[in-house]
């Protein structure tokens, strides 16, 4: 069997697809080439009324879905071409696919993503794997979030010695998520840029505020800090994983209302918050170190906040250890894929609180 894999990651944010060229050893991984295909603005719109609106129609739910499929297979198209590799010489590809729906509460708990992966299939001819979060929800645990347990193979993470001082590694996409190695445990934090985005977007048309520089220009709301951090989510207990359908504008704005905030300062304090409830795990924690990888490792004063806030923390990005902060999760899915098959689990139960150890996924042969 070939050792490389591609994976392909649509994260909260709705930006775009990442896909990943990665090759495996049996304890390490070596990124080939990786890039990114953006969203354009209207798809973009379209994919996030799914998330965010219970009423949407079969059709469109469907047509997306197809879409999504299409634009995946000229990701995979176009890495390969720009690596000069052959999709003959491809094991698999693990998909994570478009997440509109995360339920993992609910009396009959699930979790929904979307892209016609028999269509990708199809298209390119690959194995795909995908689905990766449905025996896991079955099994009892949230489906999410996944990638600690890559983290833990990754970085060869024992969790046995208490002795070591705690590292963390941070992903900051739509949604934050926190994997503690030593403790060998992971959840999700709470938003990451997914409520700064929101606002940057709906003042200025832009995705997203490059390196903080508008949330610069405001000053810290303590009183609307204050009241959002009373959320009761970030004091849950783990196993606990969230997403857009709850960390919204719904959830924003009723905090906003009556209020005569300016949006400069609004930028800023929704920055200060997603800092704030990443600061709180690495301190509760006594993390001696962190390494942050996904967008959020671009916003210069996000990880300013976060330094301000857990001082005694020694705060990175996985540039540090050699690897773009950008590609970490496709390479999990890539990773993901190579587990299911191996026959290997791929979930993290301390993570995700199932029962046990699960092998992941679907398999769409070539």
């Amino acid at each position: 069997m070939s050792n490389l894999y591609i994976g392909l990651m649509s994260g909260t944010s709705a930006d775009g697809v990442d896909a990943a060229l990665v090759e495996f050893s049996e304890s390490s991984f070596r990124i080939h080439h990786a890039i990114d295909i953006p969203y354009q603005p209207e798809f973009r719109q379209r994919i996030l009324n799914l998330a965010l609106n219970d009423a949407c129609s079969k059709a469109e739910m469907a047509t997306i879905s197809g879409e999504l499929a299409d634009l995946f297979a000229t990701a995979v198209n176009q890495l390969l071409s720009e690596a000069n590799i052959s999709s003959d010489q491809i094991a698999a590809i693990g998909s994570h696919g478009h997440t509109i729906d995360h339920a993992p509460n609910n009396l009959l708990p699930y979790s929904f993503q979307i892209t016609d992966h028999a269509r990708l299939t199809e298209k390119i001819g690959i194995t795909v794997v995908c689905d990766f979060r449905t025996r896991d929800v079955a099994a009892g645990g949230q489906g999410a979030p996944l990638v600690p347990a890559f983290h833990r193979w990754l970085f060869n993470a024992s969790g046995q010695n208490s002795q070591e001082a705690e590292k963390a590694f941070i992903n900051i996409g739509g949604i934050s998520n926190i994997t503690l190695l030593n403790k060998g445990l992971g959840y999700d934090c709470g938003p990451g840029n997914c409520l700064i985005d929101y606002w940057h977007h709906r003042h200025t048309g832009e995705n997203f505020d490059t390196s903080g520089n508008t949330a610069r220009l405001g000053t810290l709301e303590p009183e609307l800090l204050n009241s959002m951090l009373e959320e009761s989510y970030f004091s849950a207990l783990a196993p606990k994983s969230t997403g857009r359908e709850y960390f919204n504008h719904q959830w924003l704005e009723p905090y906003l209302k009556g209020k005569d905030y300016s949006w400069h300062d609004i930028s800023f304090t929704l920055t200060a918050l997603t800092a704030r409830i990443i600061a709180h795990q690495l301190n509760t924690n006594e993390c001696c170190e962190a390494f942050i990888c996904g967008g959020g490792s671009h916003n210069t004063l996000l990880l300013e906040q976060i330094q301000h806030y857990a001082p005694t923390v020694s705060l990175k990005t996985t540039t540090d250890l050699g690897i773009a902060p950008d590609w970490i999760e496709a390479a999990a899915f890539a990773w993901l894929a190579r587990q299911t098959l191996l026959g290997l689990p791929g979930n993290l139960p301390s993570a995700t609180g199932a029962k046990g150890e699960r092998i992941l996924g679907a398999i769409y042969p070539a």
